[in-house]
């Protein structure tokens, strides 16, 4: 009996040590991305839980990959899609098409939803993707004020603009093509600083779901 309960304690201490220890992977630090257009800035995160999509966003970042290529296709009270490198050239036929060579796993994760404002991750259809992997640097950003829902569980939802929404609003109101895209190309930036979280909080007001955890 002594022998049982020593090892139920053994068992509840090491679950409660475990659960100290992930609590201190969580970074004090994050990443500010930073979206540059004529028609504005805006400013978002990236979410931990989606820890694949966020990696590789940063990492484009950082590079400068994203740096001019355009709002290609603008749907008003919907979203607007940018991060295809083909729509650095002048070839208007192949905007959409592109992307680094890979695709990201999908990261499907319940709590994260279309709400206006979320960055999620293009992708090809089912029928060419069945397990719905992400475009490797294609995204798009809810403008409906009320979120596209029908699109949760379809498209890894994995980051979103916490400031300047207007922007969103604007973009999407430039004049289109019948396909949308903009007849006049929206050129992007996109910068990513690493901030403390904290910093992020006092600056923005923006509210972390799991602030307990942020040292």
């Amino acid at each position: 009996m002594k022998k049982h309960l020593l090892i139920v304690f053994v068992t509840l201490l090491s679950i409660t040590v475990l659960a100290k220890e992930k609590k201190k992977k969580i970074s004090k630090y994050d990443y500010i991305i930073t979206i540059t257009t004529e028609y504005g800035t805006m400013k978002g995160v990236l979410f931990d839980e989606t820890p694949l999509h966020k990696a590789n966003f940063i990492k484009l970042c950082k590079e400068g990959y994203y740096n001019n290529t355009t709002f290609h296709r603008i749907i008003p009270n919907f979203m607007i899609q940018g991060g295809d490198p083909n729509s650095k050239d002048t070839d208007v036929n192949n905007d959409g098409m592109g992307g680094p060579g890979y695709t990201v796993k999908a990261e499907f994760v319940p709590a994260l939803k279309h709400v206006r404002g979320a960055i999620a991750a293009a992708r090809m259809g089912d029928g060419v993707n069945p397990n719905k992997e992400s475009s490797g640097s294609q995204f798009y950003i809810v403008q409906n004020l009320t979120g596209t829902p029908f699109l949760d569980g379809q498209y890894t939802v994995f980051g979103e603009i916490f400031d300047d929404l207007e922007v969103i609003d604007k973009i999407v109101s430039a004049p289109r093509d019948a396909r949308d895209r903009p007849t006049k190309d929206i050129k992007i930036t996109i910068t990513c600083e690493k901030v403390k979280r904290k910093k992020i909080i006092k600056l923005y007001g923006y509210k972390y779901k799991k602030l307990e955890n942020i040292n």
